[in-house]
This record gives structure tokens, sequence and C-alpha cells, in this order.
């Protein structure tokens, strides 16, 4: 075997052992988030209400506006495409549904997600990294507090309410949004347009944006809490660990999204 051949393999072993730990260990922080969550209170560890309104607030409600700008220009280019595509064929009437679908299925919940992991998960790798190198958490394991219960499990319930929330706020934005552009288009009042899209939806087009944001919610929460965990190498390592947490998330995100978008539209 040669050298460059043998050093490239193990290089992949490496890459692989560290991905399946990687995993591993963000699935410990899963289970031990939901442990805390549920029987955390008998153990003199629960998992504070107000560190919970903290999160969502800095999770949810700071990035309100940015959402709603974005989902705003989501809309407003979803129908500049669809009017123009359709148009082709004579099909100008089916850019209400398309649109509709398109947002509430797959477009509201991976923006606002993809949003939200560059926005919360970096900060979460960031603040859970810069403590484990000035060793504030190992300081809560020494006074007893729990890190996990203290760091991981609030954002987790925080992430798991506000990121749907966040995702049906989008879905009504961008469909403002493309109302507002498409309903001349379409010789149509924007109110009218807004009423047949109501009647064309069906729940379970929300509920499967709502239930992709779900899990885009805890792949976002894990992952910046895992990497932050597992920073090394002072400010520097806080920085890369910080990249890291974002390039991951939003990888995470998009595979997701496209196995959930297989199986539910088969």
């Amino acid at each position: 075997m040669s050298l460059p051949f043998a050093e490239s393999l193990a290089a992949l072993g490496r890459v692989t052992v560290h991905s399946v730990a990687g995993l591993g260990y963000g699935g410990m922080l899963l289970l031990e988030s939901v442990w805390f969550m549920l029987w955390g209170w008998r153990r003199g560890q629960p998992v504070r209400l107000s560190a919970i309104a903290a999160e969502m607030r800095r999770i949810g409600v700071d990035a309100l506006p940015i959402v709603c700008l974005l989902a705003f220009t989501i809309g407003i280019m979803l129908g500049i495409q669809f009017i123009a595509a359709l148009k082709e064929f004579g099909a100008q009437s089916q850019v209400v549904v398309a649109v509709a679908k398109s947002v509430t299925r797959e477009f509201g919940a991976l923006i606002t997600a993809i949003l939200v992991a560059g926005r919360s998960g970096s900060a979460l790798a960031a603040r859970i990294g810069s403590m484990t190198v000035s060793q504030e958490v190992d300081a809560l394991a020494v006074i007893g507090i729990e890190p996990v219960r203290y760091l991981v499990a609030p954002a987790l319930i925080a992430m798991l309410i506000m990121l749907p929330l966040l995702t049906v706020f989008a879905d009504a934005v961008a469909i403002i949004g493309a109302a507002l552009y498409s309903a001349p288009a379409l010789n149509v009042t924007a109110q009218s347009y807004i009423v047949q899209t109501l009647s064309l939806l069906d729940p379970g087009d929300l509920w499967q944006g709502i239930g992709k944001s779900a899990v885009f919610a805890v792949l976002i929460t894990l992952i910046g809490c895992s990497t932050g965990f597992s920073v090394t190498g002072g400010a520097e390592g806080v920085g890369r660990a910080t990249t890291r947490a974002v390039v991951l998330s939003i990888c995470y995100i998009i595979v997701a999204d496209m196995i959930f978008s297989f199986f539910l539209n088969r």
C-alpha cells in the first residue's frame, strides 16, 4: 500500500470516527435534556422558566424583524418566478396554489431554520465555547449545577417553541408578499388572493412545515451546544467552533429537509 493512499485512508477513518462520536455526543445531550425537562425537579435540578423565557426572547422575539423581512422578500421572489414560469403555459391562475404550497411545505421552514441557525446556533456555540474555555462549565459542575440542565435544556425548549412559531409567521408574511406582487398581475385584489390561498391550503400543508421546523430546532440546538462544549484552543477555538456550528447546522438542515421532502411528497 502506497504511503499517500494510507494517509488518505487514515484521514478518512479519523473523520468518520470523529463524526460518529459527534452524533453520539449530540444524542446524549438530547437524552439528558429531556430527562432534566421531565424529572430534573425531583433531583433539585429544575429547568427554570426564567431561563426558558430569556432564550425564547433571544431566539424568537429578537429574530422577528429579520424573519419578516426575509419572508416578505421570499414571497415576492416566488411570485415573480412562478408568474414568469407558468405564463409560458398559460397557467398563471395556478400561481396562487404554487406559492401557497411552496411556502408552507418548504420555503417557510427552510429559510427560517437557516436564519435561526446562523443567528442563534452560532450564539449558542460562542456562549458555551467561551464558558468552556474560561472553565465556567467546570465551575458549574463543581458547585452542583448540571451544565446540560443550565445551558442546553432551556435553549432546546425555547427553540422547539419559537422556531415553529417563527415558521408560521414567516409563512403568513411570505404569502402577503406574494399577494402584493401577484394580485395585480392576475387582475385580482390582494384580499381575494389571500382568501383563495386559504381555501386552497390543507392543514397538512401547514403541519408539514411545522413538523420540519421542530426537527430543525433540535438539530440547531444540539449542534450549537455540542460544538460549544467541545471547544479547545482559547479564543481562536471559539471562532472555529462558531463557524463549524453554522456550517454543520445548515448542512444538516438541508439534508433533513431533502429526506422529509422525499418521504412526504411521494
